[in-house]
């Protein structure tokens, strides 16, 4: 199996991919992954200028010998290109899986929207990078190489779905484009890092806002980290989530196992939880 790991936002270090390999030579045989080089390129914030991360993204979804992408690391980056490399995509682009989270539910948002290939919300290669970061990567390599069902939520969590998986400040950024998926029906699964409160609240009001977002089926809350702001905002994560649920008349499902940490589980987009 070849699984092309390519970084649509920032870089990765050499360091970070030589542990991962150490992983898959001893655990997964028969696995390979292919780095495009811009992984390892440093252009201001990014992983090589705009041009460069478009073109590895293409040439690997485009690549017949590929079966899987897998995104390196979050960070920002990919609503600069995604609408035109999506638009690029051709017929072999449909047969891969493709995994990430944060910044890179911005390309999955737009593979869904298209219909194209397996898009998933779970763990990428810089997860290494965390405690206990190894079996975030062993997660995610699991689910690639063998779809097992025991690294995705579990069926009495998620219901039937059909189901998504989002950083709550990326999808907030997608509604109104031609990224924003049809999440008719779907339950919605939102997580965040780093966000204060007050900034919490005010992007669940501007997405619980949307028309679109209130023909979900309901709305489940991952884990959220929240830096101390200097003025306390009255009310947690899930009070916040509660609120904003009730105002716009979406159900508020309860919590689920997604975040930005090694124990982010993995979320296919749509019905088949191992699909």
């Amino acid at each position: 199996m070849k699984i092309a790991v390519v970084a649509p936002a920032c870089p990765i270090e050499i360091a970070v991919a030589e542990a991962v390999d150490a992983i898959v030579a001893e655990h997964y045989p028969g696995t390979h992954l292919v780095y495009d080089p811009q992984c390892f390129l440093q252009h201001g914030h990014f992983a090589g200028d705009d041009q460069v991360r478009e073109e590895a993204f293409v040439t690997a979804a485009n690549d017949p010998s590929i079966d899987a992408l897998w995104f390196a690391r979050g960070g920002y980056g990919s609503f600069r290109f995604a609408e035109r490399a999506l638009s690029r995509l051709g017929s072999a682009a449909g047969d891969k899986a493709y995994l990430g989270y944060s910044d890179g539910g911005t390309l999955l948002a737009g593979l869904y929207a298209r219909g194209i290939g397996r898009p998933a919300h779970g763990p990428m290669l810089g997860d290494i990078r965390r405690s206990s970061g190894e079996t975030a990567v062993r997660r995610a390599l699991d689910w690639l190489t063998g779809r097992d069902p025991r690294t995705t939520l579990d069926a009495a969590v998620l219901g039937k779905g059909p189901y998504a998986a989002f950083n709550l400040t990326v999808l907030s950024h997608l509604l109104g484009t031609a990224l924003e998926p049809d999440l008719t029906a779907h339950e919605l699964l939102l997580e965040d890092v780093d966000e204060y409160h007050y900034r919490i609240d005010r992007t669940l009001f501007h997405v619980t806002s949307a028309d679109s977002i209130r023909r979900v089926k309901g709305i489940r809350r991952g884990r959220f980290t929240v830096p101390q702001n200097d003025r306390a905002f009255g009310a947690d994560e899930d009070a916040i989530f509660h609120h904003w649920c009730e105002a716009s008349g979406i159900a508020y499902l309860g919590t689920a196992d997604i975040g930005h940490d090694a124990e982010n589980k993995i979320v296919p987009f749509g019905v088949g939880r191992s699909s």
